[in-house]
């Protein structure tokens, strides 16, 4: 089973890249640590552009279980299909999460650790590493 840590962290100025973790784990066994920076994008979609990078990166592990960890409980609702936001660059970027997912089948899910205190600090700790 695969696990993915993952945390896109947006900029406070307009123009300046964001940047984007990844931690790829195979039963514990790191496959993947990745720090880097992509071109400016809004700071509501920054998450949602992590997610498709992380899910670029994984398509050659499209067969087997994969467990995404984020902590970020909008866009989880957005990929669920369960947020009511009218922002039309979020529900554009949530559909384009969800395209993308579908291509992977059942093999991957995404979950928030937000509201799971010992979850939450451990993936603190593997971004941070």
């Amino acid at each position: 089973m695969i696990t993915a840590y993952l945390l896109g962290i947006s900029t406070h100025y307009e123009g300046e890249d964001v940047e984007i973790r990844l931690h790829v784990l195979k039963d514990q066994e790191l496959l993947l640590k990745e720090t880097f920076f992509k071109e400016y994008e809004k700071p509501l979609v920054v998450e949602h552009v992590a997610l498709l990078e992380l899910l670029n990166r994984l398509e050659k592990f499209k067969e087997e279980d994969i467990t995404v960890i984020i902590n970020n409980p909008a866009l989880y609702e957005q990929i669920r299909g369960t947020s009511t936001s009218k922002n039309r660059d979020v529900m554009n970027m949530a559909r384009k999460v969800r395209e993308r997912l579908k291509k992977f089948g059942n093999s991957v899910i995404v979950k928030d650790v937000s509201d799971d205190k010992v979850e939450l600090t451990k993936w603190k700790e593997i971004l941070e590493s």
